[in-house]
């Protein structure tokens, strides 16, 4: 990551990489995060930033499929549904400008079944959301056919639900009484819920 000022941040990007990485081994980091959530794409914007990538984030079909054109990413994550339209046109696209390109897919729980024309049409993998950073790096990093391992630490149930429940919350503008009605929850169990730490 640079600063305004074009230095280095110690720590973060290339900084983050080791031999034992195997990101290490690839010339061009770049890396496209297309997803309509903001707060969600920010999140993961820095955490893969500190992994060594050079993040671009679009939060739409078209503005994909633009940057896709601009200059044909090495690594993409993809939401397969946005405002706009479906993932799968972004990574159609990659795969047709770049077909080495290693692309994961973005799926609710719902729509795992859709999500393996992702498969298909030249995606690496499909991972459900709210997926994580580990996760996402591991599935990028895995060889054509492989499943990524199983990370070493992955979210607990608990914390798969409260990460559900942020995120409706921030696409409500933080409207309690609008979260709890979509979720089909009481206002109070949802305002202690908020109240607290996210779990481990």
């Amino acid at each position: 990551m640079l600063t305004q000022s074009g230095t280095t941040v110690p720590g973060s990007d290339t900084a983050f990489l080791s031999e034992s990485d195997p990101l290490s081994a690839f010339s061009d980091r770049s890396l496209l995060i297309v997803d309509d959530d903001k707060p969600f794409s920010t999140r993961l914007a820095r955490a893969m930033e500190s992994r060594g990538y050079e993040v671009h984030v679009a939060e739409s079909v078209s503005e994909g499929v633009a940057a896709v054109e601009n200059k044909a990413p090495a690594f993409a994550v993809i939401d397969m549904r946005l405002g706009d339209g479906n993932g799968l046109d972004v990574i159609a696209r990659l795969k047709e400008r770049r077909p080495e390109a290693r692309g994961v897919i973005l799926t609710g729980y719902g729509n795992i079944a859709t999500a393996v024309t992702a498969v298909k049409l030249g995606a690496f993998d499909y991972l459900a959301k709210p997926a994580d950073a580990d996760e996402i790096h591991g599935t990028l990093m895995a060889q054509p056919g492989e499943r990524a391992d199983p990370p070493e630490n992955p979210m607990s149930a608990d914390r798969v639900r409260w990460e559900h429940i942020q995120r409706v919350y921030e696409l409500c503008g933080r409207n309690v009484s609008e979260t709890a009605r979509r979720l089909n929850m009481h206002r109070r169990t949802l305002q202690r819920i908020l109240a607290k730490r996210a779990p481990r």
